[in-house]
């Protein structure tokens, strides 16, 4: 029997750099073995999935969650200040 293949991408940014992966997977997958598959973190050492929330088209989503034909994986970075500090800051500024 053949296993039906689906097409997605995962995807990680840094302030300077981003990287999206296409890859072809087998039905069934989840998202972590999308992101091995991926070999992102192979790029980026910052990756490290013990710690980085994940989603699916800006909804997060837990690691075995399983992927469909076309989804996007997004690995998410801790964020650095909170947004609305970093707007109150922004205000202070002007």
């Amino acid at each position: 029997m053949v296993k039906q293949l689906i097409d997605v991408e995962v995807a990680f940014a840094m302030p300077k750099e981003q990287l999206i992966v296409s890859i072809k997977l087998e039905q069934g997958v989840d998202v972590k073995q999308a992101i091995n598959e991926s070999a992102l973190a192979e790029h980026f050492s910052e990756i490290d999935l013990d710690k980085m929330a994940v989603g699916i088209f800006g909804k997060q989503c837990k690691l075995d969650q399983v992927l469909e034909q076309g989804d996007r994986v997004e690995i998410y970075r801790p964020l650095l200040i909170n947004p609305m500090d970093a707007r109150r800051n922004r205000a202070i500024k002007r």
